[in-house]
């Protein structure tokens, strides 16, 4: 049993004008609804004073205009980086002139993490706030991106999941569906995707909403920055068990993909290589943050 793959377009809508191909993809939407629903989420959390310590809000809802501007730089800059350096270095070391070349795809979420963070860095600099608390307040904003990115990684057929023979595998079109095929029935492979978008978007939004308007831990900076960042690495290491390795760590006598092997079918990914430091730095900055006194914003300098 398995499940056909859903026709749906890549495009939402497309238009041509002269030679040129205009589209409006699932995949840039993604992003697009994301960050307006981050912007919403932090906006929320700013016009409520109960929820922050000595009821003072992290940031102004003028500086939020401007956070947003800093985080999309940083989504696409690093995102690029990180995949050209994480992912295929000797491709890009031999064709720089692609690397700009964003449309044809290509984003490392890791990469993009590492903008965001030293757009965070310089963005409570340039404007006086607590960098935790900044950091917080991307934390509980990012989520819905995750999973709406992951969603349209599905409607794109890519980054598909490793054969599987339960019954909610589908059957992706293309490759997916040929590199394991038999001589009577195609490869079914399991939604990775879906996983990632339920775990990293639905489960871990829902606790970090949680955490910060219900139990009010934007009152300690880094507690939850701490919590996405263990939450996503283990949403992610355990997805990885499940995705299919990307192409260019598959070999013959590699068919998982592992960058780490220890074993003829055990080994670590690159995705669980890069996971494993966020689950390590995330534990310890809930431990860390939980056992320092709560703080007035206003005496805390980033």
């Amino acid at each position: 049993m398995a499940i056909p793959f859903p026709n749906i377009s890549p495009e939402i809508f497309s238009f041509d004008i002269g030679s040129m191909h205009f589209a409006v993809r699932w995949y840039a939407m993604g992003y697009i609804v994301g960050i307006a629903l981050g912007w919403l989420i932090i906006r929320m959390a700013i016009k409520r004073p109960k929820i922050w310590a000595g009821e003072r809000p992290g940031m102004t809802l003028e500086q939020l205009e401007s956070l947003v501007t800093w985080m999309v730089v940083g989504i696409i800059v690093g995102g690029r980086l990180g995949f050209v350096l994480f992912y295929q270095p000797a491709y890009y070391l031999q064709n720089p002139l692609d690397i700009p070349k964003v449309w044809q795809g290509g984003m490392s979420f890791h990469g993009g993490f590492l903008g965001v963070v030293l757009g965070v860095i310089l963005f409570a600099r340039r404007h006086g706030l607590v960098l935790g608390t900044t950091a917080d307040l991307l934390a509980i904003a990012t989520p819905p991106a995750l999973g709406l990115v992951r969603i349209a990684n599905f409607i794109n057929a890519e980054l598909w999941g490793r054969p599987t023979d339960a019954p909610w595998g589908v059957i992706f079109p293309g490759e997916a569906a040929q590199a394991c095929a038999t001589a009577t029935t195609p490869c079914a492979r399991h939604p990775s995707q879906l996983y990632e978008a339920g775990l990293e978007g639905i489960v871990l939004g829902a606790l970090l909403l949680t955490l910060a308007f219900g139990y009010h831990w934007l009152k300690r900076p880094w507690m939850l920055t701490g919590v996405f960042l263990a939450g996503y690495g283990i949403s992610r290491f355990v997805v990885e068990f499940f995705r299919q390795a990307d192409p260019q760590f598959i070999t013959p006598d590699n068919p998982l993909g592992h960058v780490i092997r220890l074993g003829a079918e055990a080994g670590v990914t690159m995705g669980q290589l890069l996971s494993t430091p966020m689950i390590v730095v995330g534990l310890v900055l809930v431990i860390w943050a939980s056992r320092r006194r709560v703080r007035d914003p206003g005496a805390e300098a980033a």
